[in-house]
């Protein structure tokens, strides 16, 4: 009887080819990046109450936590496109775990002589690392399988930075926030565990890259003004010359701003206001990211309901609305309202990014890396805050996140469209 053979497997052995077998281990290294991308990141929001005890700073001050991390995004945004031009993805990636592991490690001395300016320089070379594996990480996952499960990858990959980032708070509280009443040296050195295990995790993950046979992610991805066709764009000669996407990066500021923003704030928010432990606070922070998972989830069936813009109004409306509710009403109900932010946040990116870099054709490119620089807003916006907070409290901060919620309400309605013909902007 004649054997049958799929035409995805290897009729010698009935197995899937060898080809397919390398994406497959590539595709499960790259999103074992976002899950270490969800975890480090919501560790920031643990350490900004831990360094703040620790170090007897101001609000304004222990949101340099954010700052550092986030500001190393735009900083390093351009330099790491430069960097994997010049070595190439596998070997860029690489370097850049290299990096993450180097500032990882750098909380082993900074808990030893116990230095913030220690531990603010680490956050800094971790987020310049991350910038790199960012640029690298996305097209790969988009671009290992067929083009028509692309989607279905980043989700996935959402999927496990959303849920590193619900249970990372709780482990991280567990770990990093001990008792305050412990002399500083014993408080300071509770960061050395969590830290040098993750720097372990990265140092493996550079190591399975180094071993593991990638492919050529220039042979994958499609030129990046594939498909799209703009009247104009071919008069442009950068994409700072298209107004839609100088308004997206505007959003995009905004977005990644007030996200982070509320995570850095909920349990200090929770310490003074309600007068609930750091520790007992930090599963609210775990809500709040768990809320992004839960949001994406529901973002998959809605979107496929109404426009991008329709759905960023909706949820930049709801998410105004909880923080004026967070305003009106101080204590757990705004606690609540806060954490429910989570799921607002959820979908704004899948939102405003393409409508950033609709109809930019050869620009395209340049386009997204701009977008991808205003994450910015991350290290800017808990600053902002933290000045509010120190200067007038922690309720009337949260005005903040309201006036942010009211630019991307205009963006949704009006922004996506300036410079736009009214075909082009549908």
């Amino acid at each position: 009887m004649a054997t049958i053979t799929s035409p995805t497997q290897d009729p010698a052995i009935g197995h899937p080819p060898k080809h397919q077998a390398d994406q497959r281990l590539a595709l499960a290294t790259m999103l074992s990046l976002f899950f270490l991308f969800g975890m480090v990141t919501v560790l920031n929001d643990i350490l900004i109450p831990h360094l703040k005890g620790l170090f007897d700073l101001s609000q304004w001050q222990a949101s340099l936590v954010q700052f550092c991390f986030f500001g190393a995004y735009f900083v390093m945004s351009v330099p790491a496109g430069i960097l994997l031009t010049a070595v190439g993805y596998k070997r860029g990636l690489s370097i850049a775990l290299a990096i993450v592991a180097i500032g990882l490690l750098l909380f082993i001395p900074a808990s030893i002589i116990v230095s913030y300016p220690l531990f603010l320089t680490g956050l800094f070379v971790v987020g310049s690392g991350f910038t790199v594996l960012q640029v690298a990480a996305n097209p790969y996952v988009s671009s290992l399988g067929p083009p028509e499960t692309a989607t279905k990858r980043l989700n996935m990959a959402g999927f496990l930075n959303s849920l590193a980032a619900t249970i990372g708070p709780i482990i991280g509280a567990k770990l990093i926030l001990i008792d305050t009443a412990l002399p500083i040296a014993e408080r300071a050195a509770a960061v050395q565990l969590p830290y040098l295990a993750l720097a372990c995790f990265v140092v493996v993950l550079a190591i399975v890259i180094n071993a593991i046979k990638l492919p050529d992610l220039s042979s994958l991805l499609q030129p990046a003004d594939a498909g799209q066709t703009s009247d104009n764009s071919a008069s442009k000669t950068s994409a700072w010359a298209y107004p839609h996407l100088l308004t997206a990066m505007g959003a995009i500021f905004v977005y990644v701003g007030v996200e982070v923003a509320v995570g850095s704030m909920l349990i200090g928010y929770m310490k003074q206001i309600v007068g609930v432990q750091e520790v007992d606070a930090a599963i609210y922070v775990s809500y709040y990211w768990g809320g992004l998972l839960v949001g994406r989830a529901i973002g998959i069936i809605i979107t496929n309901m109404m426009s991008n813009s329709r759905m960023l109004v909706l949820v930049s409306c709801l998410g105004s609305m909880l923080s004026v509710a967070a305003i009106l009403t101080p204590g757990m109900i705004a606690v609540y309202a806060l954490v429910g932010l989570g799921v607002c946040h959820s979908v704004m990116w899948p939102c405003i990014f393409p409508m950033g870099i609709k109809h930019l054709g050869k620009h395209t490119a340049q386009g997204s890396g701009l977008l991808v620089s205003m994450i910015v807003g991350g290290a800017i916006y808990p600053v902002l805050q933290g000045g509010l907070i120190d200067s007038f409290g922690y309720t009337a901060s949260i005005w903040i996140l309201v006036l942010g919620y009211a630019y991307l309400v205009w963006y949704a309605l009006a922004g996506f469209r300036l410079g736009l013909a009214n075909n082009e902007a549908q």
